[in-house]
């Protein structure tokens, strides 16, 4: 029996290898990769149907291979998992060719119905509150750091701030919706 090749990348090994269980038992012949360079190789001799990419890898961003894989293959569905999930990364995932992006926590059945989700969804419900001032910082922060190549020392230029602030604020997780 074919099994369609899932190329799973996250710098936490654990959660890669529980993950990669819990998608073999879904029926998906599973690679782990754990950093930005080896993924990459493995992706161009493997072609994956199919990848999970943590946002984070290390202090590098994942969706430079996101941009990669879809440039191997147009047809890979994509799924970018985070723990700091932001409005801009997701914008940014989406526009470089990730198919769903997810915040962190999920499982293998919030993944698989990602995978088989194929169009949006109208009746996702909006929040009657609006973000709180300490998630619109969190959001701008993002923001900028994102249009400056994820350069803390230009973003902290640019925002006026001292480079240790910034770095402080980025290592906290954003603040609630």
């Amino acid at each position: 029996m074919d099994r369609p090749s899932l190329l799973i990348v996250d710098d936490d090994e654990t959660f890669c290898e529980v993950l990669a269980r819990a998608m073999v038992k879904r029926g998906f012949d599973t690679t782990c990769m754990h950093d930005i360079k080896t993924a990459l190789e493995q992706a161009e001799v493997l072609m994956p149907e199919y990848a999970i990419i943590d946002l984070k890898l290390g202090n590098e961003s994942g969706l430079l291979l996101v941009e990669k894989i879809r440039e191997l293959d147009p047809g890979t569905r994509i799924i970018v998992l985070t723990g700091y999930a932001s409005i801009a990364t997701a914008v940014e995932a989406i526009k470089l060719g990730a198919t769903h992006y997810l915040a962190k926590p999920v499982d293998a059945d919030d993944i698989m119905a990602a995978f088989e989700r194929t169009s949006g969804d109208t009746e996702t419900p909006i929040s009657p509150h609006p973000l709180s001032v300490e998630r619109l910082e969190w959001e701008y922060i993002h923001r900028i750091l994102m249009e400056n190549d994820n350069n803390v020392s230009v973003t902290a230029k640019v925002l006026n701030m001292h480079r240790r602030t910034l770095q402080r604020k980025l290592s906290k997780k954003p603040a609630q919706l």
